[in-house]
C-alpha cells in the first residue's frame, strides 16, 4: 500500500455522492501537498499518524475555516495527546473529532469501507458479471442478468439459472451480499458454480473472474402512440457512466427518435466529472455548475459545443436524486433544455476531496459548495420540479415489488412525461441539429 496520501483527481474521482453517500472531486492542494504529509508523518509507524493525516487534511481543505466554531487546532492536541491501543480505537477517536464538524459528508473510512468506495465509483467489479436476488417462490439463490461481456454471459449463464453452490458451498438461505463477497475476487482466479436450470438436471460450471464494467446506464426504445421515446435511465454517475451515455444517446439518435425521457430517480449521485461530462452530451452552451470554496474562490463549468442530440427531452426525479443528479438536473432545467417531472430532489451541494490514508483507510472532505448555473443554492431544499408529481404510497410498492412497471405508463411520472413530450411545445420540432438546443418553459405546460 502507497504510504502517501493520495488524492483522486476531479477528472478521475468526482464523487457527488447522495443523500448518505459522499461526493468525490480533487483535492484543490494536488500531490505536492500530500507529499509532504507523508514526508512528515512516516517518521513514525503507529496509529497515530493516520489521527494526524486526517487532521491535517481536514485542517487544509474543510469548507468551513472555522470549524463550525470548533477549535480545530486544541482537537489535534487533543487527539495526538492520547495513547492508542489499536488502529480500531485511533479510527473511532477520528470519527469522534469530525463529528464535531456537523457535516456528514466529511466522513472517515476503514480500509474495507475505502476499498468499496472505490470499487463503487471506479464502475468496475472483479468477479463472473451476474446480478443475483433470492426469489420470493423459491427462496433459492437466483441469476438475474448476467452482465455484457462478462464470463457468466460467456459461459451461457441466462436469467433464472439457481445458484445451489459457490466453490462446493451450499447456498441454501445465502444472503445476496454473502454469495457476492464469495463470487468475487481477483482477475484471473478460478471459481465453481452449481447451477440448476428449468427442466434440466444439476450441473456444475468453472469460470475465470475478471475485471468488468458495471452497466450504470439501461437503455430502450419505446413507441408511444405515434412518437418514438429514447427511454435512459442511469442508476449512478461511475467512471464508465459518461461513455455508456454517450453509447446510449448514439444508438437511439440512430434509430430516430423524437424524444428523450431520462430517469435520474433512485440516482444519489457519484463523479462529479461524469455530470459535467453528461450535461454537455445534452445542451451547446450555458453553466452546467459554479463550484466556491473556503475563501470564497469559484469556478464555473460550461458546455462546450459537444451535445450528441437536440431532441426534446423529459428528466425524472424524485427525493432520491441527489449531488450529481442534482448537477445534471439544474443545468438541463436553468438552461430550458428539459422538463423535469417527479418529486423535490434530495438537497446536497456540497462537494468533497477524496483520500487514501497511509494504511489503507480513506477520508472524504467537503471542500467546496456547488451552485445551480442560475445561482441556486439547494442544499437542503432541493430542486422543485417544473411539474411536481409524488407518488402515493400504493405506486411506490407497487413499483418496488415490479420493477419491469418502470417506464411504462403503469409508472405515472414516466407517463406525465411522456404527456408532456407529447405536446405540441415538442412536437413542433423536428430537426436534430445539436446547435439548436431545444428547451420547453414551465410555464407553457398545461398540466
Amino acid at each position: 500500500m502507497n504510504q502517501s496520501a493520495k488524492s483522486y483527481s476531479p477528472l478521475q474521482v468526482a464523487l457527488i455522492g447522495g443523500a448518505i453517500a459522499t461526493t468525490a472531486t480533487m483535492s484543490v492542494f494536488g500531490f505536492a501537498w500530500t507529499r509532504g504529509v507523508r514526508a512528515a508523518l512516516s517518521l513514525q509507524d503507529s496509529p497515530k499518524t493516520i489521527v494526524d493525516q486526517v487532521w491535517q487534511l481536514v485542517n487544509h481543505e474543510y469548507v468551513d475555516g472555522k470549524f463550525n466554531q470548533q477549535d480545530w487546532r486544541a482537537t489535534r492536541q487533543s487527539l495526538l495527546n492520547r495513547d492508542y491501543s489499536s488502529r480500531e480505537e485511533a479510527y473511532a477517536a477520528i470519527r469522534e473529532a469530525l463529528q464535531t464538524l456537523g457535516d456528514p459528508y466529511t466522513r472517515f473510512m476503514d480500509p474495507k469501507q475505502f476499498e468499496a468506495l472505490t470499487s463503487q465509483t471506479s464502475g468496475e467489479v472483479s468477479g463472473i458479471g451476474i446480478r443475483m436476488e433470492v426469489n420470493d417462490k423459491t427462496q433459492r439463490l437466483t441469476v438475474v442478468e448476467a452482465i455484457e461481456n462478462s464470463p457468466a454471459l460467456k459461459a451461457g449463464i441466462k436469467a433464472g439459472d439457481e445458484i445451489l453452490a459457490i466453490d462446493g458451498k451450499p447456498t441454501l438461505k445465502m444472503k445476496v451480499d454473502d454469495a457476492s463477497k464469495l463470487i468475487r475476487g481477483k482477475a484471473g482466479t478460478p471459481i465453481s458454480l452449481r447451477l440448476k436450470r428449468s427442466g434440466q438436471n444439476p450441473f456444475e460450471l468453472k469460470l475465470n473472474r475478471a475485471n468488468i464494467e458495471v452497466p450504470t446506464v439501461r437503455y430502450t426504445l419505446k413507441q408511444e402512440g405515434n412518437r418514438r421515446i429514447g427511454y435512459i435511465r442511469l442508476r449512478e454517475f461511475s467512471a464508465h457512466a459518461a461513455e455508456q451515455m454517450q453509447r446510449a444517446i448514439r444508438d437511439l439518435s440512430n434509430k430516430k427518435v423524437d424524444s428523450y425521457v431520462l430517469d435520474l430517480r433512485g440516482n444519489p449521485g457519484g463523479l462529479l466529472q461524469a455530470s459535467i461530462e453528461i450535461a454537455r452530451m445534452w445542451y451547446d452552451n450555458g453553466g452546467i455548475v459554479k463550484t466556491v470554496d473556503r475563501v470564497g474562490n469559484s469556478e464555473e463549468t460550461k458546455a462546450n459545443h459537444t451535445a450528441l442530440t437536440n431532441r426534446p427531452l423529459a428528466v425524472l426525479v424524485d427525493g432520491n436524486s441527489a449531488s450529481a443528479s442534482e448537477i445534471l438536473t439544474g443545468a438541463l432545467k436553468d438552461n430550458k433544455r428539459a422538463v423535469v417531472v417527479g418529486g423535490q430532489t434530495f438537497g446536497k451541494a456540497l462537494v468533497q476531496s477524496v483520500h487514501e490514508l497511509a494504511d489503507g483507510s480513506g477520508l472524504a472532505v467537503t471542500i467546496a459548495h456547488y451552485y445551480t448555473p442560475l445561482g441556486t443554492d439547494i442544499n437542503h431544499k432541493g430542486i422543485t420540479p417544473d411539474i411536481k408529481l409524488d407518488l402515493t404510497e400504493a405506486q411506490e410498492r407497487q413499483l418496488a415489488s415490479n420493477p419491469d412497471l418502470i417506464g411504462t405508463r403503469s409508472d405515472p411520472q414516466y407517463a406525465r412525461a411522456i404527456a408532456i413530450l407529447s405536446g405540441s411545445n415538442f412536437a413542433q420540432s423536428s430537426s436534430n441539429q445539436p446547435s439548436q438546443p431545444m428547451s420547453v418553459r414551465a410555464g407553457d405546460l398545461k398540466f
